[in-house]
């Protein structure tokens, strides 16, 4: 395992050697500037990425799960990105596990040494029942953290996909992975703070995991979040505006067609394009695995 000194996450960056003395916004302006490269740095792993997502997107369709595991920033990264599938896209709450080291109370307060124990991420996925039909997406800024490297051994021992966020190139965690993504997000702004830009890489390569694999998944219509859950006023607003955007119907229309559908936008949006009642809308979308336009177009 590389010694964590020679990491480029943790180098320092000439750049900003000379934080301390900087205007607030000449530091600002250089902590932006340092930020400009996350998308293009994500852009090089692209193909990494979409093998992950084939593989997850397989794995929903035999009914396994898409579950993170990491510590600290890391570990955070992907239990926010599991909580807000739910309400996003309509999965249920075991669908998408986010896991960090330390548990639930990590979240908020640091839990000392709980990334340096393998065994930890071994009961924290056998807590879970992890199966050959699930995929382990293990994200580590560092790609050396023993919990999440531990999540990976764990997982392939059980025949699940696995899969391995890192910000170093070379990253340990790639060896134990069958997709390792590795972006080069070079030396922090504050030297070895990888809450900064590696947070924010692993931030975009989350979003892409899920966000991508629930397209492919039938969640989305168009570029409509056809699954909300409208739990708020904000959420019903929205999503009686997906309902009008997807259909052309008027306001107050969407509004009855959403009620109709017991609150499930896309239920609605069958409803009025295919001009059927909800239990018919029902029956076409689950035999189109979820898919709006399979549903209307009657390929299900």
């Amino acid at each position: 395992m590389n010694d964590i000194s020679t990491l480029t996450t943790e180098e320092a960056n000439p750049r900003t050697a000379a934080l301390d003395s900087m205007s607030v916004e000449e530091l600002l302006r250089t902590m932006n500037s340092e930020d400009a490269g996350i998308a293009s740095a994500v852009a090089q792993a692209i193909p990494e990425i979409v093998r992950a997502v084939e593989l997850i997107v397989a794995a929903r369709g035999r009914g396994g799960r898409l579950i993170y595991a990491g510590a600290g920033t890391s570990g955070r990264l992907g239990v926010l990105d599991a909580v807000e599938c739910p309400p996003t896209f309509g999965t249920a709450p075991d669908e998408v596990i986010g896991l960090i080291a330390g548990g639930p109370e990590a979240f908020a307060h640091a839990v000392e040494g709980a990334e340096d124990d393998p065994a930890r991420a071994v009961d924290d996925l056998t807590g879970i029942d992890l199966t050959a039909d699930d995929v382990v997406v293990a994200l580590a800024a560092s790609g050396r953290t023993p919990y999440a490297i531990g999540a990976l051994r764990h997982g392939r021992s059980l025949g699940a996909a696995t899969v391995g966020v890192s910000c170093n190139r070379d990253a340990e965690l790639t060896r134990h992975a069958d997709v390792g993504i590795e972006i080069d997000t070079g030396p922090e702004v504050l030297t070895g703070s990888t809450r900064l830009k590696a947070g924010t890489a692993q931030k975009m390569v989350c979003n892409m995991l899920s966000t991508a694999t629930m397209v492919r998944s039938g969640k989305v219509y168009g570029n409509l979040m056809v699954d909300v859950k409208p739990t708020n006023a904000k959420l019903v607003d929205r999503a009686r505006r997906i309902i009008a955007d997807a259909t052309g119907a008027d306001p107050v229309t969407a509004a009855a067609l959403l009620d109709a559908a017991d609150g499930h936008p896309k239920t609605a949006i069958v409803m009025q394009l295919a001009g059927v009642d909800v239990a018919t809308a029902r029956r076409l979308l689950a035999g189109s695995g979820g898919f709006v336009g399979a549903a209307v177009h009657g390929d299900g």
